[in-house]
């Protein structure tokens, strides 16, 4: 804290509005790296492996170019996403793509940069690959995304691993083993091993050596069945983070915990089915880039509804941050400008957004406000930036990067040209 102003990477939040305006996204960098580097670390405790930058929480170039520096991999899911990262100089044998449906020209761009791995979703893309592969005179290294049934405790639209779920080949009823079968059958596509994610937000450590036993069991029937003995195993992420009162302020060593939970898990399961130790890939996203993020804006209109509700607007909204309208996610907010004032009252932010649901938080304490004031809403690394749209044609807020007091800009903000530059008036409409 600075003057009583939020402090960030060694940068004063007003210093940073003075400079870059409002809406903004800033990224602690240095936060981002140390997370980084905690995961690839441990991993390294267990073995041979790899850490995949689950690049879906938060995708630029900037991100990229720390991962690669870092060391660890991209986990990518659409062919923006691999053109991001591959345009940053990210290495293309540390990149593993993913995704439920990969378009024909998303496999296609894949195998000819030359990706580690792609993750196979569907028996017709393990046939598409098979033929873009053939077609190029390689043979592409694939891992099989399967469900192994586990429910972690976590909101219903972010549980990936239960029977009903549009990812993967579910175990339980021979789909998966199917899909083995399939695959072996091929060509140019080569199966090295086995992928599972069983959700976000995850905070036990318990669903995540249950899951990794349930796979090995698996993994066990197939070897039986085809004598195909995993090389690889991708644990996903899921890894939970701090939003608000009542989350779990998870450290470093929680996150150690974790990942040593599962080494011991899969330990235990290759011992117990004679199977060997798989090479290990796991796929934090949110737990690398969440907290390491703020977004601040400045309040405008206020509005008390005596009895309902006090309403403080803010110039962003929806459009920068869609995951309280999608989800009633918890967040919470300071008074960047004030800080070290106490709250006093409880208050909805809303967004400029022509939505009665444009909100980013209810019932979150501040100091009373006032026309002017700064607001920083906490731990909007992930899936903020990555999930704004230009609603209301509102541009896309900048991103900068702050580290030992020094802003850095990774992402202009969008001008009304940036909105309408892919427009068009045919003839007939001039």
């Amino acid at each position: 804290m600075n003057k009583g102003h939020l402090t960030i990477g060694g940068c004063d939040c007003e210093d940073l509005r003075k400079e870059f305006g409002t809406p903004l996204y800033v990224f602690d960098e240095e936060m981002i790296r140390s997370r980084m580097r905690l995961f690839r670390d441990t991993l390294a405790e267990y073995g041979e492996g790899i850490v995949y930058y689950a690049s879906k929480a938060f995708s630029c170039k900037a991100i990229y170019a720390v991962a690669r520096q870092e060391g660890i991999g991209a986990d990518v899911v659409s062919g923006g996403e691999l053109y991001t990262a591959l345009s940053a100089g990210f290495p293309a044998e540390r990149i593993c793509m993913h995704g439920n449906n990969k378009l024909p020209r998303e496999i296609r761009e894949a195998i000819e940069s030359g990706v580690g791995r792609m993750v196979v979703d569907s028996v017709e893309e393990a046939e598409e690959i098979e033929r873009e592969a053939a077609a190029r005179g390689k043979v592409q290294k694939v891992l099989l995304r399967i469900n192994p049934g586990v429910e972690a405790h976590t909101h219903a639209y972010v549980q990936t691993a239960t029977p009903d779920s549009k990812f993967g080949f579910s175990v339980s009823n021979g789909s998966a083993k199917e899909a083995v079968s399939r695959l072996l059958k091929l060509k140019n596509v080569q199966l090295t091993g086995y992928h599972y994610h069983i959700g976000s937000q995850i905070f036990e450590k318990e669903s995540f050596a249950v899951a990794a036993e349930k796979v090995l069991a698996f993994a066990a029937e197939m070897k039986d069945a085809f004598s195909f003995e995993p090389e690889e195993l991708n644990a996903g992420g899921g890894f939970g983070v701090w939003y608000a009162a009542g989350d779990p302020d998870l450290k470093d060593g929680d996150y150690r915990t974790f990942l040593r939970t599962l080494f011991g898990a899969i330990g235990e399961g290759c011992a117990r089915y004679g199977l060997k130790k798989p090479r290990l890939m796991v796929e934090p996203g949110r737990s690398v880039v969440g907290q390491a993020g703020i977004t601040l804006y400045t309040v405008g209109a206020i509005k008390e509804i005596p009895g309902v509700r006090k309403y403080l607007a803010i110039d962003g909204g929806m459009f920068d941050n869609p995951r309280y309208c999608l989800y009633q996610s918890k967040y919470t907010a300071v008074l960047a400008n004030r800080a070290d004032e106490e709250p006093t009252e409880l208050v909805s932010l809303a967004g400029k957004c022509c939505e009665s649901g444009d909100l980013i938080g209810v019932n979150m304490a501040l100091p009373k406000a006032k026309r002017g004031d700064l607001v920083a809403v906490l731990t909007t690394g992930a899936y903020n930036y990555s999930m704004a749209s230009n609603y209301n044609r509102n541009g896309v807020p900048p991103v900068i990067f702050v580290k030992n007091g020094e802003a850095r800009l990774v992402v202009r903000g969008q001008t009304y040209e940036d909105i309408a530059r892919c427009d068009l008036l045919p003839d007939g409409l001039k």
